[in-house]
C-alpha cells in the first residue's frame, strides 16, 4: 500500500529531472546546423570510461576523470583516419578559442598510431594546442562503444556523456562555437 503512493512522487521526481535535461537538450539542438547536425545530445548523461590511456610522449597515464570540473570534448581519431586528419586543425582552432578552466578538447588516438607519426602530424599542420594522448589498446574507446572512426564525445561538468557525433563535423563553424559557448555559460 505504501509503496502505490510512492510510485507518483518517484515519477514526478523522474520527470522533472528529465524535464530540466530535455529544455537543455532542445537549446543545444536548436544551435545545431550543417555538418553539427550530427551532434546527438542524450536524454540521460552516461556514465564514461574508467580505463586509463597514455599521456603524450608516454608520461604517464591518465583517466577521464581526471579532466571533471569542465566541459570536454573528446575526439578519438588515428593518424591513418582522412576525415580525422581533417578536422584535426579545426579542433586546434576550437580549443585556441574556447580552452580553458570551463573547456578543453582532449584528442586520444586510438589503437594503433605510432607515437612519431602523430608528432609529425601535428607538426605538419601547426597543431601546438592540442595533447597526443593515446589509447593503444582501445580500453577507452571500446569501453566508450566507439565504432569507426572519427568519433566526438561531449563530457559535462561531472566527467558523464552527454552527446556525441559520429564521423567528421567542422568544429570551427559558428554552429559548434555556439553549442560550446552555450554549454559553457551552464552553471
Amino acid at each position: 500500500m505504501r509503496l502505490s503512493r510512492l510510485i507518483p512522487l518517484y515519477m514526478a521526481l523522474a520527470l522533472g529531472a528529465n524535464a530540466a535535461w530535455s529544455a537543455d537538450t532542445a537549446t543545444l539542438e536548436a544551435l545545431r546546423a550543417d555538418s553539427m547536425k550530427k551532434l546527438v545530445f542524450h536524454t540521460e548523461a552516461k556514465a564514461t570510461s574508467t580505463q586509463a590511456f597514455q599521456l603524450e610522449d608516454d608520461t604517464g597515464t591518465a583517466t577521464l576523470e581526471d579532466y571533471r570540473g569542465k566541459y570536454v570534448l573528446l575526439n578519438f581519431w588515428a593518424t591513418w583516419c582522412a576525415p580525422c586528419r581533417k578536422e584535426m586543425p579545426q579542433l586546434s582552432e576550437l580549443q585556441a578559442e574556447f580552452g580553458g578552466d570551463d573547456f578543453e578538447v582532449l584528442t586520444l588516438a586510438t589503437g594503433r598510431n605510432s607515437p612519431a607519426g602523430i608528432k609529425k602530424f601535428f607538426a605538419e599542420n601547426g597543431i601546438t594546442n592540442l595533447p597526443r594522448h593515446q589509447d593503444p589498446k582501445q580500453a577507452v574507446a571500446r569501453e566508450m562503444a566507439v565504432l569507426g572512426l572519427p568519433i566526438t564525445v561531449i563530457l559535462d561538468r561531472d566527467g558523464k556523456e552527454i552527446a556525441r557525433l559520429r564521423g567528421d563535423a567542422e568544429w570551427n563553424s559558428d554552429s559548434a562555437k555556439a553549442i560550446i559557448t552555450a554549454l559553457i555559460a551552464e552553471e
